[in-house]
């Protein structure tokens, strides 16, 4: 099953262009010609993701005369650290890339993460695009320039800033993910419109994500690059799109990463919905339909962690500033807004949010 692809234009500088649509992938060469010219690619993918896409992506590519190598690395959020990105950096100088080629990203937001960091370091920055295979990829890690790697002290904590050059999201290969990575990825487009698109909230609580798959991607998509625009760097209306995140990142390290991030990120916005309707700092309730709409997605809303632990795993957050920490507060579902609080208060605000 294809969509008609459609095309968000990402206007930072320099601007790039994400597509969306099924059978990109099989297409992917003609597009990166457009995106950045002829040049050796180096395709980076984990071992989930190769066995089912690579070969038709870089048929593709070799097909439009791109010179191609290829390196795979080992699944999972436990991978995404400093020494597979060493190995990476190994694998772009034994390949002798050059400051005119180009690292591409084929998988999901650990890819997107290690490729693009890898990018951004090797030779002081090369380019790289992104080839998103999961839904919480499309909508979210692959748009906005954001690579990380975890470390021991926390999740993303060593990264930089590099905006790809192109991305292109087939949605065929959304359609095929195992239900809990799709969820994985509807939590962060349920938390789109949480932030900013009530009709958007409102599609999950009545019709088929699957069926909207292109429809649903195209909008969070937009959403993301109209934020990025306007704030790069993380330093101001964008770090609203970390909804849920203080207490989601907290839950996944407080888990040793067992529990993922879309899951984590569900129980972290109906934790904070619950707790600003109990401290007063919203204008219309919204926690319980923002969790109906989760579990009907599949998602959980509580946790067995405490508050103290909670506290305790956020306080090495990047969103962390000096004394205070920042949490995005949703004021009704579609118009949420910041609030700086002192780290003192972290563990009440998390209390209010576990209370049932």
């Amino acid at each position: 099953m294809s969509d008609s692809i459609k095309t968000v234009d990402i206007r930072v500088n320099p601007p790039y262009q994400v597509h969306i649509g099924g059978g990109l992938l099989a297409r992917c060469g003609s597009y990166l010609l457009d995106a950045v010219g002829m040049c050796h690619l180096a395709v980076v993918a984990d071992s989930t993701v190769a066995p089912l896409y690579l070969d038709t992506m870089t048929d593709s590519l070799r097909q439009a005369g791109y010179p191609v190598s290829t390196y795979i690395y080992p699944a999972g959020e436990a991978h995404k650290n400093l020494d597979t990105l060493s190995d990476i950096l190994e694998f772009l100088a034994a390949e002798h890339l050059t400051r005119s080629d180009c690292v591409v990203a084929l998988g999901g937001g650990v890819c997107g993460d290690m490729a693009g960091f890898a990018a951004g370091c090797y030779l002081r920055g090369i380019r790289y695009v992104q080839l998103p295979t999961t839904l919480l990829s499309a909508v979210d890690s692959s748009v906005g320039g954001k690579t990380a790697i975890d470390l021991k002290a926390g999740k993303n904590l060593a990264g930089v800033f590099l905006q790809p050059s192109a991305v292109l999201c087939d949605t065929d290969t959304l359609r095929t993910l195992p239900p809990h990575v799709f969820a994985d990825g509807a939590a962060e487009a349920i938390k789109t419109g949480v932030l900013s698109d009530e009709s958007l909230f409102a599609l999950f609580d009545t019709d088929d994500l699957q069926a909207d798959i292109g429809e649903v991607a195209a909008r969070c998509i937009a959403f993301k690059g109209s934020v990025v625009e306007q704030d790069e760097k993380d330093n101001g209306v964008r770090r609203t799109l970390n909804l849920g995140h203080t207490a989601g990142h907290a839950i996944e390290k407080c888990a040793g990463f067992t529990i993922t991030h879309g899951h984590a990120v569900a129980i972290g916005m109906v934790l904070i919905a619950r707790a600003v309707e109990k401290l007063g700092w919203c204008e219309e309730p919204c926690a319980e339909r923002i969790a109906a709409v989760l579990r009907r997605n599949h998602l959980p809303t509580s946790t067995e962690y405490t508050a103290k632990e909670l506290a305790e795993a956020a306080l090495s957050d990047k969103k962390r500033r000096g004394g205070t920490i920042s949490l995005v507060i949703p004021r009704r579902i579609g118009d949420c807004y910041m609030k700086t609080i002192p780290v003192t208060e972290l563990e009440a605000v998390f209390a209010a949010g576990l209370e049932g």
